[in-house]
């Protein structure tokens, strides 16, 4: 059984999973104590982890109805995220690795989000394309077997990631933190074609994979500008569904050509964005339309947590992979090339 710590922005994770399934999970954040300066601020994220830790590993472990003499592997988030609050989690994978005597696992967050689809739906089919977007990252994968071979991009974000460039129009907007939720409701009640927002790098010149929000934040931030500046009341629920239509037209266009570019008949939709609401529906729509498979995993799953790391884990362990060395290290800013992540302490080789 494999024990995944999560703790890269503002959630603690632990989870638990053996073989392929998912036997608890407990999740604390610390999203409250950041909405009051409109984003996380590391050093309480950093503190928050610390109280945190501990709670959450014993709340996982009661949710399975089971003990800490039952895990046989630790998986970590080692990169990339906030230096102080990864610092905390490898700690304590680091503490309970080697008090319980068992491997350690350095993971890379983002394969955590591709690899929570599996508890939820089974083994990832070879290849399938993955669409990851959340508040930090956006990008388009070819995988194969997670565990075992290089991850490639097929295109990333070149600016804001679509879940930053919801928190920033928000924000704008006169909306809460954190963003994502916030567009998503307001939009329910708004007319999506209402604003005629751009749809960034879907141009025939452009790179045909390669994502870009900030022109389309600014687009966003200067309608609501004008329509303060002329004295009109703004029309929030029609801005926020024009701006929701925007991203997931693009995301979903994107990924779609992808998966009919490279032959690929399953399209995975991962990451915190993956729970709104209409990219999850035009993802369902053009996916069927092209004949693809859709898989997105269950909304509790789809922000960080803990089950998404042990289920990187659990893949390592059952591929025989190279458990990390107790010095490993954080990587903040890791790009994703594989799953497993085990940069080096500082003065030892790589």
């Amino acid at each position: 059984m494999v024990l995944g710590i999560e703790s890269s922005c503002d959630e603690t994770g632990a989870g638990l999973v053996r073989e392929g399934r998912l036997l608890g999970h407990a999740v604390a954040s610390s999203m409250d104590e950041h909405a009051r300066f409109g984003g996380v601020v590391p050093e309480i994220a950093a503190r928050a982890h610390v109280h945190a830790a501990a709670p959450v590993v014993r709340a996982a472990l009661a949710d399975a109805g089971l003990a800490m003499r039952d895990i046989g592997a630790v998986a970590v988030t080692t990169g990339p995220g906030l230096s102080g609050a990864l610092q905390v989690g490898v700690s304590a994978a680091k503490g309970l690795a080697y008090a319980l005597g068992v491997p350690l696992y350095g993971v890379h967050h983002l394969a955590g989000h591709v690899a929570v689809d599996t508890l939820e739906h089974g083994p990832l089919p070879n290849p399938c394309v993955v669409l990851i977007v959340s508040g930090g990252h956006t990008s388009l994968l070819l995988v194969r077997d997670l565990a075992r071979d290089p991850i490639a991009h097929l295109g990333d974000t070149l600016d804001d990631a679509a879940g930053e460039c919801f928190d920033k129009v928000a924000r704008v907007f006169g909306l809460p933190y954190p963003g994502g939720p916030a567009v998503d409701r307001a939009a329910r009640a708004g007319d999506p074609r209402a604003v005629a927002f751009p749809r960034p790098l879907t141009g025939p010149r452009d790179a045909a994979y390669a994502f870009s929000f900030s022109g389309l934040k600014t687009a966003a931030a200067r309608w609501a500008e004008q329509h303060r500046a002329s004295g009109r009341e703004l029309p929030v629920a029609d801005g926020a569904a024009a701006l929701q239509e925007a991203v997931a037209d693009v995301l979903t266009r994107k990924a779609v050509a992808a998966c009919a570019e490279y032959g690929v008949g399953t399209l995975v939709v991962v990451g915190g964005v993956a729970a709104n609401s209409r990219v999850r529906a035009l993802a369902e729509e053009r996916c069927a339309a092209a004949g693809i498979a859709l898989r997105v995993p269950p909304l509790s799953l789809c922000t960080d947590n803990g089950a998404m790391v042990a289920a990187v884990g659990d893949l390592l362990v059952r591929a025989g992979a190279e458990p990390a060395p107790l010095d490993v290290s954080i990587d903040p800013s890791a790009p994703l090339h594989r799953a497993a992540l085990h940069p080096r302490a500082r003065g030892r080789a790589a």
